[in-house]
């Protein structure tokens, strides 16, 4: 299985990255450096996962997020 994940460098903690799964409400971990912070959403999915499967829920399929960037006049 393969999902999108979103990573976005914690402001506070220069090199510390957090990291969202879009189509698993509520999975979220982080890690120090972009590869830490990667096996540790390998981690969190396979979890999250295998606790979907063992409680008879569906898995969800994988969303991918329509990104652009939008100007704003300040």
């Amino acid at each position: 299985m393969e999902y999108t994940v979103v990573l976005t460098e914690d402001p506070d903690e220069p090199g510390v990255y957090n990291v969202e799964v879009p189509a698993l409400p509520g999975c979220f971990t982080f890690g120090t450096g972009r590869e830490e912070a990667l096996a540790m959403a390998r981690e969190a999915i396979h979890l999250y996962v295998e606790t979907l499967r063992s409680e008879g829920e569906p898995v969800p399929e994988d969303v991918r997020p329509e990104i652009g960037r939008v100007a704003v006049a300040l």
